[in-house]
């Protein structure tokens, strides 16, 4: 997995801020831990022909 970190500034309404912390709470996740899936998903399905890192590649695992 990888070693460092990067912030990533986003910008939503208060509604669906709550809503989503709310149910990220409910699912005994963090909001950064959700958001980071999410991402890591999106990579896998529209990475196209780019090469991905092992730690990258879809192997059914989950690391948080």
């Amino acid at each position: 997995m990888e070693k460092r970190t990067a912030r990533l500034t986003i910008l939503i309404d208060p509604q669906k801020k709550k809503i989503f912390e709310e149910i990220c709470a409910a699912k005994d996740l963090t909001s950064s831990q959700v958001v980071r899936r999410l991402v890591r998903q999106y990579i896998i399905e529209n990475a196209g022909d780019r090469e991905l890192p092992a730690w990258l590649k879809p192997s059914g695992k989950v690391d948080d």
